[in-house]
């Protein structure tokens, strides 16, 4: 009697598949890899800042002298800046100001000076209803031109023949941001900007063009007063230390997504405690993305190190101030003595994030100064 059960065949071979490598998440959720359409154009209202990514090439930044325009102001109570219809508002008591009745494009000369002082005191200084910010790509640039030298960006979107312009736009991009979140636990990236160059960036601005009513906050913490939260012992090894800052991570996602590319990668040796030139404090130099190295340890040794000394400075929350956006704003921090974290919690529940729209101008500073003469 034929059997009910059914007739078994060989299976034919299946082909054995090489592994499909996942497509890399953002290296940083605030920078999208990918172009503005037309319907991006229509719902912003500042088109001409929508972020471009025409080819250009530049060579390694070359040492240069550096003349801070702090040191240059000889009387400290700043009344070129802070006039009498000047509103000076702190954020945190060490950390952090507002100010408020003080236009940036009709600073003298003599004020910006001033201004340098002041970021170099508060760390971070916000500028709301600011007229610079409709004012243009070349007024903008010529502002920050008087605080140091500009940094062209090596990978991130820029403003058409303004290649100093680092864009951050934000409109949607559902499908990238879940992909980043399935692999992170936080879009928070705690660093100092462009600290792998030779001579970092010293004043920093950042201006909002367009952002959501509620959330997209950004965060700062003071370095110096990280510093000086540790153990003297602690301190006086960690002033003997070197460490390599690198933009190669940056640069090869931005190959691995076929992205444009700028510059090649710079590896620059720098000191984990600098001196600042102004106020004279000591400062952790420390970045979560760009240290690759801290010459003389060892491996298990150098994650021990970072890790503690990040999260000492993430969780400090006694020395962090946090900035709350409003369209228009202008703010200036000195990123010698702070690190900084954009929050990108304007997302809804599919992860679409809401417009948010923002330029960053770098003008870079003086060779980080090491604690002891031996560094140079």
């Amino acid at each position: 009697m034929p059997s009910s059960a059914p007739i078994l065949r060989p299976k034919k071979p299946q082909p054995v598949n090489a592994h499909k490598a996942d497509a890399p998440i953002s290296y940083d959720i605030n920078i999208p890899y990918i172009d503005v359409n037309g319907a991006t154009k229509a719902r912003t209202r500042y088109p001409e800042y929508l972020p471009t990514w025409d080819k250009m090439w530049f060579d390694p930044l070359p040492p240069f002298e550096y003349d801070d325009p702090a040191l240059r102001v000889k009387d400290k109570s700043k009344r070129n800046l802070l006039t009498p219809d000047a509103k000076v508002t702190e954020i945190q008591p060490q950390i952090g100001s507002v100010v408020e009745g003080v236009q940036l494009s009709q600073l003298s000369n003599a004020a910006k000076d001033e201004l340098a002082l002041l970021v170099s005191e508060r760390k971070v200084v916000a500028f709301p209803n600011q007229d610079l910010i409709d004012a243009g790509p070349e007024a903008q640039e010529s502002f920050m031109r008087h605080f140091g030298k500009p940094n062209y960006q090596p990978v991130s979107g820029t403003v058409r023949n303004h290649p100093a312009f680092h864009i951050i736009h934000r409109d949607g991009n559902r499908e990238e941001i879940s992909r980043f979140l399935e692999q992170r636990t936080t879009t928070t990236l705690w660093h100092q900007d462009v600290s792998y160059e030779i001579q970092p960036p010293g004043y920093v601005m950042l201006g909002l063009l367009e952002g959501p009513e509620v959330g997209g906050d950004t965060v700062f913490a003071a370095t110096d007063m990280a510093y000086k939260r540790l153990s003297p012992t602690l301190r006086s090894w960690l002033d003997t230390l070197r460490v390599t800052h690198s933009s190669a991570k940056m640069i090869n996602h931005a190959r691995s997504t076929a992205s444009p590319v700028r510059k090649d990668a710079v590896d620059t040796v720098h000191p984990l405690v600098r001196v600042h030139p102004v106020t004279g404090e000591k400062c952790l130099f420390i970045n979560g993305e760009f240290i690759t190295k801290i010459n003389g340890l060892k491996e298990p040794e150098q994650k021990w190190l970072m890790d503690f000394l990040m999260q000492h400075i993430v969780s400090g929350h006694d020395f962090q101030a946090r900035v709350r956006w409003q369209p228009k704003t202008i703010v200036i921090f000195d990123n010698r003595c702070t690190l900084h974290s954009a929050i990108v919690d304007y997302l809804d529940d599919d992860y679409g994030a809401k417009l948010r729209h923002i330029f960053r101008l770098i003008a870079l500073g003086e060779k980080p100064i090491p604690v002891y003469d031996q560094f140079e």
